[in-house]
């Protein structure tokens, strides 16, 4: 017997079992929106009238099971009073599931997040696909807030804590297995058994996941509360209180009200309903958008590569094809002599041992990247990038010598991080067939690639690029090329008046300071170091000809000596085992004016970016910066803040310091549009 409501199926079998099948219309993607959680609250009721032998809940899409809520309905709500109804409403029906006196079971398929993992939790068994597609988590914090409808109650009612609240406060996702080594799944089965499983679970009722010994050990009120503030230290080592408050509020949840059930989830439900007003919530969702538009650009069917041929094995170009490779393509990867070759199969061993757990998938990456000295592979690739250092006379010879020998729809690509493509173009035949696909350091951690399109590059290149950039899991922007590109044309004054600050006698630590408290992932100077102070001289040399940046006399002296930064052990700070050895009695100076001095400078150029239409609006310019640079993404992006604080007063603030330390901080003329863009 099957019967549906507007976006659930509802089906009974031969054995008794209800499966509850949601198909959300008109999206790919299932999220609990209101009406989705409105008609299940209507299901639940007539299984209450009408009980089965089980019930299970699947999803009808081929995407995954839930995505999570529906998070473009956060930014309706206009009163805490407002989100505490809609908040109380989730968790009253996911607690009227968890009460079913009937086996309850959620069979995840592909990717299981937020309000989707909250949902599985309130079911009494738990069964995913063991399959590379399967991911569970409970990403909320990465939204501001945590886990609402009782997740936070649940996790850490069935998972030892030190799993669940990492779970919850790192954001991160699991595959089936890792999620059944901790108890979040009971069971993880391939695709031909896993209905088999879940009918057995129905029909044979077997024991509930119950916390183990050393979980509800942890959980004891005063081991709890030690345990909560040391991990609220290493909360605060990467995100402060001041600016992400919800890993505090799980933390507190937890620790305060751990053993009373009800009032935690009252105070789970409260917690969220006064984090979601504040504007860094807000912000964050922005974010979210803004990382779902870049998803959403290109057609990855469109243009299918198989093979990747990397020319040059430096730090940059090693580590695109090693991520290539991981990513399940075949990589060639070619320099002229061995020993640069052997360095970054070194990096690409340390990148497997840290990212893959099994032995034959790291083996099995490692066999798809293939040393390469003469380049046999350039006539199979379906994508050449070339990944050389920054020198126009040998990019070209390298373009000479593949153009003659590259397949005729193979893309050809440069990751130049600020030569103009024009330049680079000249020495083609066929100019339209490069294109800019320039990557960030580290490869493995920054997920944006700008897609630099020339005057020359043919639309059919361009979304192939884009599309490549998507089949490795990485986000495309498109900007149009001129010196720099958005991401290091903005970043670059921002890192010169760093260096300007030092050369006046502030020190490393006040300034790295400043840019932290206003939300920087890292400040500018310990930022210029891990880059290598080499190449930031090369790439502010090379912008300094066509904005006229003046490159401080300081960065210069610490490039003739060698110290080169984190990579030489020593820059604008020493390094000891890899770390800053940082004076943490130092005189941080006027932090507000050196905050400034820096923030205006980035966002000035911000809009100078957006007068140029260096990319298309001011949302795919937030995207870019906040993907590409890591600015603060509480904030929304260096445009959405400006906005924020008012655009007359960021202006007013400029003309004060243009008055006080020179034109440089002259308001550019795109501030007097940048009301006009955006989406």
């Amino acid at each position: 017997m099957s019967t549906a409501t507007s976006d659930w199926q509802s089906q009974v079998d031969d054995d008794g079992i209800l499966w509850l099948i949601l198909d959300k219309r008109d999206t790919e993607t299932n999220v609990l929106s209101i009406a989705v959680l409105e008609q299940l609250d209507s299901l639940i009721d007539g299984v209450a009238e009408n009980l089965p032998r089980a019930v299970v809940f699947r999803s009808g899409k081929s995407r995954g099971f839930i995505a999570g809520a529906d998070v473009s309905e956060f930014l309706e709500v206009s009163s805490t009073q407002e989100a505490l109804i809609m908040i109380k409403r989730g968790q009253t029906l996911f607690s009227r599931i968890a009460a079913l006196p009937c086996p309850t079971i959620a069979l995840i398929e592909g990717f299981c997040m937020g309000g989707g993992t909250e949902l599985a939790l309130a079911c009494d068994y738990r069964v995913a696909l063991d399959d590379s597609t399967t991911k569970i988590g409970l990403p909320e914090v990465r939204l501001g807030i945590h886990p609402a409808y009782g997740g936070v109650v649940r996790a850490t009612a069935i998972v030892n804590p030190l799993k669940s609240l990492e779970l919850m406060l790192s954001g991160r996702a699991l595959s089936a297995r890792a999620a059944r080594a901790i108890g979040l799944v009971d069971a993880a089965q391939p695709r031909r058994q896993i209905e088999r499983a879940v009918r057995s679970i129905a029909l044979s009722k077997p024991p509930k996941q119950r916390m183990p010994l050393l979980g509800r050990f942890l959980s004891l009120p005063g081991i709890r509360n030690l345990l909560a503030e040391f991990m609220k230290k290493q909360v605060a080592k990467k995100a402060p209180r001041q600016h992400y408050p919800a890993p505090y509020a799980i933390l507190d949840l937890w620790a305060n009200y751990r053993g009373n059930p009800r009032r935690m989830m009252e105070e789970e439900a409260n917690s969220v309903a006064r984090l979601i007003q504040g504007d860094k919530v807000r912000n964050l969702i922005r974010v979210f958008f803004l990382q779902t538009r870049l998803k959403s650009l290109g057609d990855k069917k469109s243009f299918s590569p198989r093979h990747i041929h990397v020319i040059g094995a430096g730090t940059m170009g090693g580590d695109i094809a090693a991520w290539c490779a991981l990513r399940g393509f075949q990589v060639t990867l070619q320099d002229r002599e061995p020993k640069y070759l052997s360095n970054a199969f070194k990096r690409a061993h340390a990148l497997y041992a840290k990212r893959v757990k099994s032995p034959s998938e790291r083996n099995a990456a490692l066999d798809r990247l293939v040393p390469d000295i003469n380049g046999d592979g350039v006539p199979r690739a379906d994508v050449i990038i070339e990944a050389i250092f920054e020198d126009i006379d040998a990019k070209q010879a390298i373009y000479r010598d593949v153009e003659a020998r590259m397949k005729s729809d193979a893309v050809l690509a440069t990751n130049t991080s600020s030569i103009p493509l024009e330049t680079l173009a000249t020495a083609l035949e066929q100019p339209q067939r490069l294109v800019g696909i320039h990557f960030f350091n580290p490869v493995a951690m920054m997920p944006l690639v700008e897609i630099v399109r020339s005057e020359l590059s043919s639309e059919e290149t361009i979304q192939q690029a884009i599309a490549f950039t998507r089949h490795i899991g990485k986000l495309p922007l498109p900007v149009r090329s001129s010196p720099g590109f958005l991401v290091n044309r903005i970043l670059m004054p921002y890192l010169v008046e760093a260096f300007t600050l030092y050369d006046e006698g502030v020190a490393a630590e006040a300034i790295d300071k400043a840019a932290t408290d206003f939300g920087m992932p890292m400040g500018p100077v310990q930022l210029a170091d891990t880059v290598g102070l080499d190449i930031c001289l090369s790439v502010a040399q090379n912008l300094s000809q066509a904005y006229g940046i003046a490159v401080p006399a300081g960065l210069n002296k610490f490039v003739k000596s060698k110290h080169l930064g984190k990579k030489s052990g020593r820059g604008f700070y020493r390094y000891k085992n890899g770390k800053p050895v940082m004076d943490k009695d130092i005189d941080i100076g006027d932090q507000k004016m050196i905050q400034n001095r820096l923030i205006f400078r980035f966002l000035n150029e911000a809009a100078a970016c957006l007068q140029e239409e260096i990319v298309a609006d001011r949302d795919l310019l937030d995207a870019g910066i906040i993907f590409g640079t890591g600015f603060a993404p509480f904030r929304g992006g260096p445009m959405n803040y400006s906005l924020n604080e008012g655009v007359d007063s960021v202006i007013a603030a400029m003309m004060e310091y243009e008055e006080c330390f020179g034109e440089r901080f002259r308001p550019a003329r795109g501030w007097a549009r940048l009301g006009e863009h955006g989406s």
